[in-house]
């Protein structure tokens, strides 16, 4: 009997011995621990004074967490008023309430939700953002992930577009800081950037955009409209990643845990599932969540590490350049010698690599159509202009003054708008109608400029009856200052052609960014490849006035 006795003493000792070990193995137990720590440090005399602090540590010295979220982002993150509605809203109220703080929301956008991050002046972001592996070096990810989607691309109906071959040369309209616009660009298309996803179904039912390419969670909303469904349609899909709610890199290692861990249990219990029935979210991958997270291997304090748990960041791996290894080592290089944190993406990826080439290319052939298309709307609106026929004289001054007395914006959109009703879209029709729009503008000026020297001439003459083409010549030699004028004029305004979408450096470096870090690098690189461009025009023009000048001396 004593043996027994014995027996089940140890046996007893031995559970309560376990017991604790077992309850700190669940995701709850975990959690209290945590968080009854983090509040006993932020509890001491002085802690919250201290520099360094731990993150989830200074929020319970404030009683506040600051929350990234979209407001323009239906089903998601929307505001009416001083109310906020959507899913991610919703969710990190749950979170705030779970860690016992009182949440206060800051608006974000594709662009901005990482950099506030960076920056302190949020705490978490919350706002459709997807897990690929090349943020992984930009925030800390919260695991499980909160929300699963995939790229979207669509467009008019009467548009016959099926695959990535179909969008090649089109221009699709993206918001800054989409995951999936390298791999947009990677297949040729160009890109029209935005700073908030809501503006796209506008621009797509004003044709401002022809294709427009977002989550097919943002689009789902649209769709449930009757009259956008019957323009547009979904083409095909691309880039499925799962959506993390995120944290900075730095400082945040306790509140890191705590997120996933409270993730883990929403997901466990449903929480997930019945906030994004409230908001009328697609449910499919919360569905699919909850039942991972009910498994016993995956219900435990460590599940949240566990890769047969957890699902893994989208990998987007770009193709290197040849020469990416030493563009790495040189901006190293820079960054430790001078303390310039100097970024060369347009070096590093071949997609990047390849639009940066063809940008300058394009630049380039611009420059020089524009400076061709000035001199040549220069000399015929000069000639036109001193005619004495007065059907070709006025209808010719009236176009000057109504080029004259238009931004340079809209000629260039008329322009455009003329090219595109009269050939299908392309890379070339964009950049002949900036040519055709810049040596418009600049040549009318030119133009009058060298009606008013063949007036003056004329004057000087006595009044002869009609121009000669000595005159004329010697007309064009006088105004050579006006003329020059105007073609230095002309180069310096072609990277407006991006506006109409013209791919010249310009766009090409903004697609660039659109995916790649470095953005005050590649528009200082910008800036010296124009300022190069313009010395060259400069020099060349001088060389031209020099001409037109001993021109008119010898006449």
């Amino acid at each position: 009997m004593s043996i027994r006795r014995g027996l089940f003493v140890f046996l007893a000792w031995l559970v309560l011995l376990v017991a604790p070990v077992v309850q700190a193995e669940t995701p709850d137990a975990a959690l209290t621990t945590l968080l009854t720590e983090a509040r006993a440090a932020a509890a001491v005399p002085g802690a919250c004074s201290q520099s360094g602090l731990d993150r989830l540590v200074r929020l319970y010295c404030t009683g506040k967490i600051r929350i990234g979220v979209r407001e323009y982002y239906p089903l998601f993150g929307t505001r009416e008023g001083r109310e906020r509605l959507g899913y991610d809203v919703d969710v990190g109220r749950a979170m705030a309430e779970r860690l016992g703080l009182t949440p206060e929301f800051t608006r974000v956008n594709a662009a901005s939700r990482i950099p506030l991050l960076a920056d302190d002046k949020i705490d978490l972001t919350i706002a459709t953002m997807g897990h690929n592996a090349q943020r992984d070096s930009q925030v800390r990810f919260i695991r499980p992930h909160y929300y699963q989607s995939e790229t979207t691309i669509v467009g008019p109906k009467s548009l016959d577009i099926k695959d990535w071959p179909d969008v090649s040369n089109r221009t699709i309209c993206v918001t800054i800081g989409n995951g999936s616009n390298a791999q947009i660009v990677s297949h040729n298309a160009r890109l029209m950037l935005f700073d908030e996803a809501g503006v796209l179904p506008d621009r797509l039912r004003d044709e401002v955009c022809t294709l427009a390419a977002q989550d097919d969670s943002f689009f789902a909303y649209y769709f449930t409209d009757p009259a956008f469904t019957a323009r547009f349609d979904q083409k095909f899909g691309f880039a499925q990643v799962p959506w993390g709610v995120a944290v900075a890199q730095s400082g945040t290692d306790r509140l890191a845990k705590a997120l996933d861990l409270i993730s883990q249990i929403f997901h466990r219990d449903g929480e997930f599932l019945k906030i994004a029935k409230e908001n009328h979210v697609g449910t499919g991958f919360l569905e699919r969540q909850r039942i991972v997270w009910n498994r016993p291997d995956c219900n435990t304090a460590s599940g949240n590490t566990d890769p047969a748990c957890v699902l893994p960041a989208l990998t987007a791996v770009l193709e290197p350049t040849p020469f990416a290894g030493r563009v790495a080592a040189f901006e190293a290089w820079m960054e430790q010698h001078t303390g310039i944190a100097l970024q060369l993406p347009m070096f590093k990826t071949m997609p990047a690599w390849q639009l940066f080439k063809a940008g300058i290319i394009n630049s380039l052939i611009l420059v020089v159509g524009a400076l061709a298309a000035t001199l040549i709307f220069a000399l015929a609106l000069g000639a036109v202009q001193s005619s004495r026929s007065f059907v070709l004289r006025w209808p010719a001054r009236l176009l000057i003054v109504v080029l004259q007395s238009s931004p340079v914006v809209l000629t260039l959109v008329i322009s455009a708008a003329v090219a595109h009703a009269l050939f299908p879209y392309s890379s070339a029709v964009a950049i002949g109608a900036a040519i055709v729009a810049l040596g418009l503008m600049n040549g009318s000026n030119a133009g009058q400029a060298i009606a008013e020297a063949l007036h003056s001439l004329r004057t000087e003459r006595g009044g002869p009856p009609a121009p000669t083409t000595e005159l004329y010549g010697r007309a064009v030699s006088r105004s050579a200052t006006q003329i020059v004028s105007f073609l230095i004029n002309a180069a310096k305004g072609t990277p407006i052609a991006s506006f109409i979408g013209a791919p010249e450096l310009l766009s090409a470096l903004t697609d660039i960014t659109s995916f790649a870090s470095g953005r005050a690098s590649t528009y200082s690189l910008l800036l010296v490849f124009y300022i190069a461009v313009v010395i060259v025009v400069v020099w060349l023009c001088g060389k031209l006035q020099i001409w037109l000048e001993r021109r008119q001396v010898t006449a």
